[in-house]
């Protein structure tokens, strides 16, 4: 009894020090990696399969495949990366994160780990102690997870070998019953642990140690691979749209893989002894093992990579929140592109559209709260979505039966398509100021100010009349501008009087004006958009302006 706790406490040690040294690895090597691996995940990823061999290479590095999976939502999120191309890195993750096993079942047996381990962990303690560079020190943090991480092994195999010496037969798994409960243990013990890798590594071991039958084992790693999809699945509880489309894509691998591989299990095993001969590995049940583990996640890729494209667009509808339902396009019909005087309607009601959404955004920018600086970048990203789709539709109409009207109609579509972009992506910094107006201590030096927005104020309900199109109403929205203009110089005039005579910071005045001119430009590309929506006779007009501006 007393030898049997000190067994299960040894290996729960190894157990321990196995996961130690995974999050020592895992972190020390992305440190050391630094960039490189965000630009390669960001460049190499441009179709599915590229993503596919990136996310086998980087997960092989870091030896972490959530790691992998938390930067590719990133990236999605950032839309550096589409959700196809992120599913590529997903499922080749999957394949990266076999490395564990052959690093345990290649190097782990067949000689005294301690004497290979020992010099690792102390070469990587001494880089990590020494080293001032953050790079060097990330280098021995890893070097030293990877001592470690032999070591742990070395105290499961011990384990298992009493377990092996203490019992005389290996657990066998050979009918239905018995595959399905070594496929939950597997599930169960990748849950718990919060690793494939330290589930497989006790796998591997227990089958060299002669615990368990080769059958039992593999079917245990399919559970291990089907149990690495729970932290996507508490993933999805809350977290980003793309985060949960990402989630829910790679619990839809695993577990495609995880069913075909059971109910081909015996036909796989088969396959994998053939190999295994081919390769000399019959011998060792750590590495068969660890060639099973690879081959059905390559077949898992081989049966998803063509169906990424449909299950994007499947999970692109899935899971969309305000913002991204408000950034999709209401009036652009893909179908009237072949007929452009229809497809200039229909650009023309979403540029309506648009501008509401963007004038909406503006009268947030005048009461500051968190819930309102929440709501402004909400909508701000939004707004790019739905530039960028207009962009995308005037690509799509066909230019070989287009008039010059319509050709001219197309552009001014696209030039006030970008003046509202720039308007919403400047509403963040009008927000600021107006927070710096509402924490001011000395009100007087920023009176002009509080005009400014008055005038911001009576600029956005011009925009949101719907009164008909003519000229009154143009030169009304010009006299808007101009009074904005003269409040603007006021406020620029008196932030600078109050740097000179001291009444405020120089680093303070210097912040205010640059937040001054965002706003300026702000509010200027609204009323130009408006002005093009309401007289695109004014085209012309407004491009000499934009022009003189620049030269000016």
């Amino acid at each position: 009894m007393n030898v049997s706790i000190m067994t299960l406490l040894n290996a729960l040690g190894g157990l321990a020090l196995f996961l130690l040294a995974m999050q020592m690895m895992t972190e020390g090597l992305k440190v050391f990696a630094g960039d490189g691996l965000k630009q390669l995940l960001s460049r190499y990823t441009s179709t599915p399969f590229k993503g596919v061999l990136t996310g086998i290479l980087v997960t092989g590095l870091v030896q972490s495949s959530g790691a992998v999976t938390v930067a590719v939502i990133g990236f999605v999120n950032a839309g550096l990366m589409g959700l196809r191309q992120a599913l590529g890195v997903v499922f080749g993750s999957n394949i990266g994160t076999t490395t564990t096993g052959w690093l345990v079942s290649l190097v782990g047996f067949g000689f005294k780990i301690e004497a290979f381990a020992l010099p690792i962990l102390a070469l990587g303690v001494f880089l990590r102690v020494v080293s001032s560079g953050r790079r060097n020190q990330g280098l021995g943090e890893a070097l030293a997870g990877f001592g470690l991480f032999f070591l742990g092994l070395a105290i499961l195999k011990d384990a298992f070998a009493v377990v092996a010496q203490q019992y005389g037969t290996s657990i066998t798994g050979g009918n239905g019953a018995g595959l399905v409960t070594f496929l939950l243990i597997g599930i169960v013990a990748t849950i718990l642990t919060q690793s494939s890798s330290a589930t497989i590594a006790i796998l591997l071991t227990a089958a060299s140690g002669g615990v368990i039958s080769i059958q039992s084992a593999a079917a245990a790693v399919i559970g291990a691979n089907l149990g690495s999809t729970s932290t996507a699945a508490l993933a999805v509880v809350k977290a980003t749209p793309n985060a949960k489309r990402l989630a829910i894509g790679h619990i839809v691998f695993n577990l495609l893989t995880g069913i075909i591989a059971l109910a081909l299990l015996p036909l796989l095993i088969w396959g994998v002894a053939q190999m295994a001969d081919l390769f000399e590995l019959e011998g060792s049940p750590a590495a068969f093992l660890a060639l099973f583990h690879t081959v059905f996640n390559l077949l898992g890729v081989v049966i998803m990579l063509p169906l990424a494209n449909p299950l994007a667009r499947l999970l692109s509808r899935r899971f969309t929140s305000a913002e991204e339902q408000a950034g999709m396009p209401q009036h652009l019909d893909t179908t009237l592109s072949a007929t452009p005087a229809l497809a200039v309607a229909a650009l023309r009601a979403e540029l309506l559209r648009l501008r509401e959404m963007t004038n909406r955004l503006l009268c947030e920018t005048l009461q500051y709260s968190p819930a309102a600086a929440r709501n402004v970048e909400q909508q701000a990203k939004a707004i790019h979505s739905l530039v960028a789709a207009v962009a995308d539709y005037v690509g799509t109409v066909r230019t070989a039966t287009m008039s010059l009207e319509v050709g001219d109609r197309l552009a001014r579509s696209l030039r006030t398509a970008r003046y509202l972009d720039e308007a919403a992506r400047l509403s963040g910094t009008a927000l600021l100021l107006h927070h710096e107006l509402q924490h001011d201590k000395h009100p007087e030096p920023l009176s002009a100010l509080q005009q400014l927005f008055k005038q911001i104020e009576h600029c956005c309900r011009l925009v949101s009349q719907k009164e008909p199109v003519d000229e009154q109403a143009d030169q009304e929205r010009l006299a808007a501008l101009e009074q904005f203009e003269e409040s603007y110089q006021q406020a620029k005039a008196e932030l600078l009087h109050a740097a000179v005579s001291r009444r405020l910071a120089i680093d303070r005045v210097d912040r205010l004006l640059g937040q001054l001119s965002s706003t300026r430009r702000m509010v200027e590309q609204l009323v130009k958009a408006d002005r093009l929506l309401r007289s695109p006779a004014l085209g012309e007009e407004i491009e000499a302006e934009r022009r003189h501006e620049q030269t000016g």
